[in-house]
């Protein structure tokens, strides 16, 4: 009788230790699914019933593999790029040929599968550090304006203005707003007279400013400030001075800019995100 009691003592041990294991197994098994979600999905799981596009995400000399629905705004594409990077939406200067709208749809922006998207951004403390002194020198740049003529009439580009507006220059278009265009700004005149071109290097977070001598490639981060003011009686042209220094000295003069992409030059150069 001792002997027939024994394995019916242990049954209840056998089936707890059988729970365990279909337990243990299936928490293994859940923890598997969720991964196996997450890398998929990359984010929503509603994300899976839309029309999806696959980008590229290069920040700080790093890339991500982002999924997203195409019809998703620039703004809620920011959002995804918080979450990969840790860098907050309001930090980020999001770029596809020129800066990136934040109320247009990537559909409407055109953005195909395989697009490099280009994020600057830095943390609060950095911008912080940079900022200040820029907020100085656009504070002192601005005082220096109210007192002075208006550029238009100041001798130093008297003599470049009327030389009058060049054969070659890109056609302005007064009125509208564009991005920066695919190919370089060409046809304007320098501060000397010569010829100058604009080229954005997005990638590269650079500004080249090419001549017939040769091209200077200025990082846009070391750019202080744009300022810009039409041309007196060619009001769809700009003049525009890039600052490359702390001091208006150092101010590299480009005239007869297009007007309809004034603002998409400074919105690139300088980022929304800068507060001045």
């Amino acid at each position: 009788m001792e002997t027939e009691a024994k394995p019916k003592e242990a049954e209840p041990l056998c089936e707890d230790a059988e729970k365990v294991d279909t337990e243990t197994t299936s928490y293994t098994d859940a923890g598997d699914a969720t991964t196996q979600d997450s890398s998929i999905s990359n984010g929503d799981d509603a994300d899976g019933e839309q029309e999806m596009v696959d980008l590229k995400i290069i920040w700080n000399k790093n890339k991500y593999d982002l999924k997203i629905p195409v019809d998703n705004t620039g703004a809620q594409l920011k959002e995804r790029i918080h979450s990969l990077t840790g860098l907050p939406p309001a930090m980020q200067k999001v770029m596809y040929k020129g800066l990136l709208p934040e109320d247009k749809t990537l559909r409407e922006i055109k953005i195909t599968n395989g697009a490099k998207i280009m994020v600057v951004g830095s943390t609060i403390n950095d911008v912080l550090a940079v900022n200040t002194p820029k907020e100085a020198v656009q504070q002192e740049v601005k005082a220096e304006e109210n007192k002075k003529e208006p550029l238009c009439s100041q001798k130093q580009h008297r003599k470049v203005l009327d030389k009058g507006k060049p054969d070659d220059i890109m056609p302005s278009i007064k009125g509208t707003k564009e991005r920066l265009p695919t190919v370089p700004l060409s046809g304007m005149f320098n501060k000397s007279g010569g010829k100058v071109r604009l080229t954005f290097k997005l990638e590269q977070d650079q500004l080249w400013i090419g001549t017939k001598e040769r091209t200077e490639k200025v990082p846009m981060g070391s750019i202080k400030n744009v300022v810009s003011e039409p041309i007196e009686g060619h009001e769809d042209y700009h003049m525009m001075a890039f600052q490359l220094g702390p001091t208006e000295a150092s101010q590299y003069w480009v005239y007869w800019v297009p007007v309809q992409f004034v603002d998409a030059i400074k919105d690139t150069v300088l980022g929304k995100w800068q507060y001045f």
